[in-house]
C-alpha cells in the first residue's frame, strides 16, 4: 500500500511539473469529441479524449504491474 501511494505521488508531481506542456496538447479538441452549440446551450463531451487518456493510463498501470 505504501509503495503504491509513493508511486501515485511521484506521478502527480510529474504531471504537475509538466502541466504547461500538457495544456498545449490537443486533448479536448480531438475529432471524436462531441460538441453541441445552440443559442443558450453548450454541451461538450470529450469522448475521444477520454478513450485516449484511458488507454494511456491502462498501459502505464500494466507496465507498473509487471
Amino acid at each position: 500500500m505504501g509503495k503504491n501511494l509513493i508511486i501515485i505521488g511521484i506521478i502527480l508531481v510529474c504531471v504537475g511539473l509538466l502541466w504547461p506542456v500538457i495544456g498545449k496538447l490537443p486533448f479536448g479538441r480531438l475529432p471524436g469529441d462531441i460538441i453541441v452549440k445552440k443559442e443558450n446551450f453548450n454541451f461538450y463531451f470529450p469522448l475521444a479524449s477520454c478513450i485516449v487518456v484511458s488507454l494511456i493510463v491502462t498501459i502505464i498501470l500494466w507496465l507498473f504491474k509487471k
